[in-house]
């Protein structure tokens, strides 16, 4: 009974003990005054975080100054285009070599011989005053003598082309105004390019150049104009598409004597020479145009592939505006070189330009020698 007792009285101390202690702890806790949060100690150089290099701002790119060209110097663009005109590609260097190849000249030969010269757009009177001479020149020698026979056939031809043509263009003006250059011509022509590559010309010589593009008919054709332009520094003066190509012409002017311009070349709508009233309207261009400074050239643009047509065109323009030269487009490939001969004599004014390709420097000051010399070439 008194083990028992102690038992339980000692289980009770102990109990009362843990009971105290946990008392204590817990009051300790609740009374303690709250401190400064402990703060974590610096992390080492070692464990510091790795940061990404900060990316450089991107600066804009900025467009490229548009490339001003230098074109070609015209006096070196024939030699480079000769081959173009060779005997092998030209139906009228064919024609006159074939005299030169053949072993006798009797009727039958002569008769193709000319045959050949008519189809060629070198028009029935050039033809037969060639042949002619031809005729007189070679009638004792022939052909046995090549050399000589090439020399004859050179000489007459060259007396058909005219060498004393004056094919300069004629693009200084006067009195502190600019020389005024009209472009005029049918549609398809290529007139529009054309004016483009005389533009190119002009500059290659050290002229300043501004560009009219007085043909408000056609939708893009100032854009195209004003697009050549900028390829040689040269501005263009235009007006809103369906406007009144004069005005636009006489702004042209008036704004190259204002800037003390070289040359003012003026781009009209390409018009069917069978349509009066668009004629007329290339008369008011050029009248408008002079109030303000004389017109100094006035260029006919021929297509040359299109022969006798060419002619008709040729003659209804001269009617409505005095021209002064002529521009042969298209005078390789399939073009029958005749027609330089045809249209000097139907005008009475020179070939001053042939275009000899679609390259942008493919527009070249005719030479009459060295036209002939590339058709005599084999």
């Amino acid at each position: 009974m008194d083990l028992y007792l102690w038992l339980i009285v000692g289980v009770l101390g102990l109990a009362l003990l843990v009971a105290g202690i946990v008392f204590v702890v817990r009051r300790r806790q609740l009374t303690r005054a709250p401190g400064r949060p402990e703060l974590p100690e610096p992390a080492t150089a070692a464990e510091q975080p790795t940061m990404p290099a900060e990316a450089p701002l991107a600066v804009p790119a900025q467009p490229a100054a548009a490339t001003v060209e230098r074109p070609e110097a015209p006096a070196t663009r024939m030699a480079r285009l000769r081959r173009r005109l060779a005997g092998s590609n030209n139906p009228l260097a064919r024609g006159l070599l074939s005299i030169l190849s053949s072993d006798r000249l009797d009727a039958e030969a002569w008769d193709d011989f000319e045959a050949m010269l008519i189809t060629s757009d070198l028009g029935v009177g050039a033809t037969q005053e060639l042949v002619d001479a031809l005729r007189t020149e070679l009638a004792i020698d022939g052909v046995s003598d090549p050399a000589r026979a090439r020399a004859v056939l050179r000489s007459e031809l060259l007396n058909l082309v005219d060498p004393s043509f004056d094919r300069s263009l004629h693009v200084q003006g006067a009195n502190g105004k600019p020389g005024v250059v009209l472009v005029v011509g049918v549609n398809g022509t290529g007139k529009t390019t054309t004016i483009g590559k005389l533009a190119r010309v002009l500059v290659a010589e050290d002229s300043t150049v501004l560009l009219g593009a007085a043909d408000t008919f056609r939708a893009a054709a100032a854009d195209q104009l004003q697009t050549w332009g900028d390829r040689v520094g040269v501005p263009t003066v235009r007006g809103p598409e369906g406007g009144d190509p004069a005005a636009v012409a006489y702004q042209a002017v008036q704004r190259g004597i204002e800037e003390g311009i070289d040359v003012v070349v003026v781009d009209t709508a390409g018009r069917l020479h069978t349509k009066t009233g668009l004629m007329d309207e290339l008369g008011k261009i050029k009248r408008v145009i002079e109030k303000l400074a004389p017109v100094t050239e006035v260029l006919l643009l021929i297509d040359a592939t299109t022969g006798q047509n060419g002619l008709i065109q040729a003659r209804v323009f001269a009617e409505v505006v005095q021209i002064t030269g002529i521009v042969l487009s298209k005078l390789d490939g399939s073009a029958k070189g005749g027609i330089v001969v045809s249209v000097q004599r139907e005008l009475g004014v020179p070939v001053k330009l042939i275009g000899l390709g679609e390259g942008v420097d493919d527009l070249v000051p005719f030479e009459a020698e060295t036209f002939v010399d590339a058709l005599l070439s084999e």
